[in-house]
């Protein structure tokens, strides 16, 4: 084809080509027109019908590759004048490659329908059993392998292509968003999990490069709330797909995604899409086993619910969801653990859930409340939240669970739950029986929790053992939910109830309440009463009291009044340095700006140079390969002794590849000539061979049998009497060392005896030594008794120096008016010293 041929030409040409089923070349053909330097200059008119084609040609020979170079060539014609063809054309190729594979799929069906069998009462083959054995799959997977499987990796990569042509580009951000719901319907329809994968990643890094591109002409601009819009569609049709396929962890990235792009949104989001949100992210979490999150998500989702004006019975479902999944929640819940990593992890995941701090079982509980999900939610499940946060009945708290929980569970959306409520309840009834006794009988525990084990079977591994709920408790234990000893030896267990122990039990998340807490709250209250009696007190008359009380509360006004100045004058003083800050970051940013557009003009004629300098390289190394390809052809044919008539200069490569082809056909057959004919020559020698060998095999067949026969008798020969010999050296060993038996048990009695002497004086050292360390002991003790003696004596001392201190302050100062101030003062100076006393006992 002449290098600068006419499009409509090169169209007609083209279909020539396939008329006469030279489907590649014509292919080729249409290839070559987008190298030509005029392709650029080519109306869009003329060159749409010539780019349908070329899809068309590539579709049928599954060139994937060069389709995806000619649409990013005719993007970069069209991209400027007519987005509306480059849209046809893409259209175009994901239509014929989607119907190539529905055409592929049912000929894959035709032919597992209709069999094609010579005879239909002969069994199968041997070759049909062996291969059956070997491949380990079915008729209808190996003819889809055969003929739909192509066809779907073709239809793979063409969306693949269409994305990375269509992507980072404003004018085609419509048809590139419908593209990708398309490619996530290919991936649902088809169970494609590992692609879709790919697919998310392909989409993650396209949104990852649209700030690199930021610069180009037509880039994308996030900052426009209808392109956020569209990318928000695309990451919600992202997630119902990860969900229908189950794919969990690229539905949490999808969620990610789709948080990280609201953050960017200036627009509110709508609430059917945060309903949409909230949905699919408490599946995650309770596919995840994260308990606490879903039920922080299903509070959001019915947060949200209320908004829309649903239906009674819609709102008395999610009313359900959300009081199950907020008792399901376990009293130590995971906002508990320690360590930076956990930290960083609930940090995270209460930003996608849009809280301010990471939620807990009181916190969920409260808002339930407050929202008024007890008013909505099903009878039994409000029976359930009267057992488990207010009544207190331990003895009958798992037969009446167990009761509920019948009822509960006849809805087979709440059975999910069922673990967790079995550990909460079992959590509440530890909580509550350590309230009650201080020691309690094992089996007497195991009483209480068996009406839990009714819902499970009799094999089932969750069922509540002994060996179960101890090794429950040790882990609540552990992490200083409960204050609690297990005896082995009685069969019981302990829970610690002195109200001076110092424990981890009293946290804010403990089953048990610390005694040592009670205690404090106890003393709390007396404090709390005895403030408000001095309070009382001082509000009766007294002319000194009012001075003082209206000196100080003008003090604090004054106080006040100076902070408001200086916070004024610090905040004023803020403002201006983040103006001056902020006009020069500008004023740098412009500059920049001004830089880096002048860096980029001269990279992008240095980078436009370069490319022209390649494409000349390269079309001159394409032409010197074609010569010496060219070259090498002619040279083998001639050593073949094939005639060349024409000149060599003016024939083609095509013309040449021809010859040799016709060439290697007429030598492959002479070979096969010769190699039929000495075929023949062996098969006569052999069958010659074997006739001459049939009596001399028979002679053979003798003599092999009288030679083993001899063999077998000397082999036997020497296996007996080798048995023989060393049956004998054994009896004879025997007979040696029973001579030595007596000598041996006289020295085993002697050692025995000795080590029995020395067992016992090293018995009497130690006694020794530990007698003499209780001595030790006993006197260092007295010793610190005596000390501690004479410390007290030291202070009751100086007790009673402060008392006739005092009692001398106050004889001289009965007549003083400034009396109560100097109470004050000396009350104060007292508490101080007994502060100062206790620091130092």
């Amino acid at each position: 084809m002449a290098p600068f041929s006419k499009p409509e030409t090169v169209l007609k040409q083209a279909e020539g080509l396939v008329s006469v089923g030279q489907t590649p070349a014509a292919l080729q053909s249409l290839t070559e027109m987008f190298n030509s330097k005029r392709f650029r200059s080519t109306p869009v008119a003329a060159l749409e019908p010539i780019m349908i084609r070329f899809i068309e040609l590539c579709v049928e020979l599954r060139k994937g590759r060069t389709a995806k170079e000619g649409l990013m060539q005719y993007k970069n014609i069209t991209q400027n004048t007519s987005v509306q063809s480059i849209e046809t054309v893409i259209h175009t190729f994901i239509r014929l490659a989607n119907a190539k594979v529905v055409e592929a799929q049912e000929k894959a069906h035709k032919a597992i329908e209709v069999l094609d069998v010579d005879d239909l009462e002969a069994s199968e083959s041997p070759e049909d059993i062996l291969l059956g054995a070997v491949s380990g799959d079915q008729s209808k997977d190996r003819t889809d392998r055969a003929l739909v499987t192509p066809w779907l990796k073709f239809l793979w990569e063409s969306y693949r292509s269409a994305l990375e042509t269509l992507k980072n580009n404003a004018r085609l951000e419509a048809v590139y968003q419908s593209i990708a719901l398309q490619a996530f319907e290919f991936c649902l329809s088809h169970r494609r999990k590992v692609e879709f994968r790919r697919l998310c990643e392909t989409l993650r890094l396209h949104l990852a490069t649209v700030a690199k591109y930021s610069h180009q002409t037509h880039s994308v601009n996030l900052s426009d709330p209808d392109t956020l819009q569209r990318f928000l569609d695309t990451r919600f049709a992202q997630l119902n797909t990860s969900v229908e396929l189950e794919l969990w962890q690229e539905a949490f990235r999808s969620i990610e995604d789709i948080h990280n792009l609201l953050t960017m949104s200036k627009r509110p989001p709508k609430p059917t899409m945060m309903v949409n949100y909230y949905e699919k992210l408490y599946k995650i979490f309770m596919t995840s086993g994260s308990i606490l999150y879903h039920a922080a998500a299903w509070s959001k989702y019915y947060a949200i619910l209320r908004t829309f004006g649903k239906s009674d019975e819609e709102l008395a479902k999610a009313a359900g969801f959300v009081l199950i999944s907020s008792l399901s929640v376990p009293f130590l819940s995971e906002n508990a653990e320690e360590g930076d990593d956990n930290k960083g992890k609930h940090a995270r995941l209460t930003t996608l859930l849009g809280l301010n701090k990471v939620p807990s079982r009181t916190s969920l509980l409260s808002d339930a409340l407050a929202r008024n999900v007890l008013k909505l939610s099903p009878q039994p499940l409000l029976e359930l939240y009267d057992l488990l946060e207010i009544q207190f009945d331990p003895l009958s708290l798992c037969e009446t669970a167990s009761i509920i929980l019948d009822r509960v569970i006849q809805n087979d959306e709440f059975a999910i739950y069922l673990p967790h409520l079995r550990q909460v309840i079992l959590s509440r009834l530890l909580s509550q029986l350590s309230q009650v006794y201080s020691s309690m009988s094992i089996a007497h525990l195991l009483e209480l929790v068996a009406p839990l084990n009714l819902h499970l079977s009799p094999d089932h591994a969750d069922r509540y053992n002994q060996e179960n709920i101890e090794a429950f408790i040790m882990s609540t234990a552990k992490r200083g939910e409960l204050l609690v000893r297990i005896n082995h030896s009685s069969g019981s267990l302990v829970f610690v109830d002195n109200a001076f122990t110092t424990g981890v039990a009293g946290g804010p998340l403990a089953v048990q309440p610390s005694p040592g807490r009670v205690v404090k709250s106890r003393l709390g209250h007396i404090a709390e009463c005895l403030h408000k009696v001095v309070k009382s007190l001082d509000d009766t008359p007294d002319k000194a009291s009012a001075d003082l009380k209206s000196i100080h509360m003008a003090v604090q006004s004054e106080k006040r009044a100076l902070q408001v100045r200086r916070s004024i004058v610090a905040r004023r003083r803020e403002l201006q340095a983040e103006l001056l800050a902020r006009k020069q970051n500008e004023e740098r940013s412009l500059q920049a700006e001004v830089t880096q557009k002048a860096q980029e003009d001269a990279q992008r004629k240095k980078r436009a140079d370069a490319i022209k300098e390649a494409q000349e390289r390269a079309r001159a190394e394409i032409d010197r390969k074609r010569k010496e390809e060219n070259e090498k052809i002619v040279s083998s044919l001639l050593d073949r002794g094939v005639s060349i008539d024409a000149d060599i200069d003016e024939l083609d490569t095509d013309a040449l590849i021809r010859l040799q082809v016709v060439q290697t056909d007429k030598e492959r057959r002479e070979f096969n000539d010769r190699l039929r004919i000495i075929a023949k020559r062996i098969d006569h020698v052999e069958r010659a061979f074997r006739k001459a060998e049939i009596p001399l095999l028979v002679d053979d067949y003798a003599r092999q049998q009288a030679e083993d026969k001899t063999a077998f008798e000397a082999s036997r020969q020497g296996t007996m009497e080798a048995a023989r010999k060393t049956h004998q050296e054994q009896i004879d060993a025997k007979r040696r060392l029973s001579k030595i038996m007596s000598d041996y048990r006289a020295f085993a009695t002697t050692l025995d005896v000795d080590r029995q002497q020395e067992y016992q004086k090293r018995q009497t050292q130690a006694s020794a030594k530990l007698v003499e360390e209780k001595a030790k002991r006993r006197k260092a003790i007295l010793q610190e008794r005596e000390r501690i003696a004479r410390e007290k004596e030291e202070e009751e001392r100086a007790r009673r120096l402060e008392e006739e201190e005092r009692q001398r302050i106050e004889q001289g100062m009965s007549q003083c008016p400034v009396r109560p101030v100097y109470e004050s003062c000396f009350r104060t100076r007292s508490r101080r010293a007994a502060q100062t006393r206790r620091r130092r006992s």
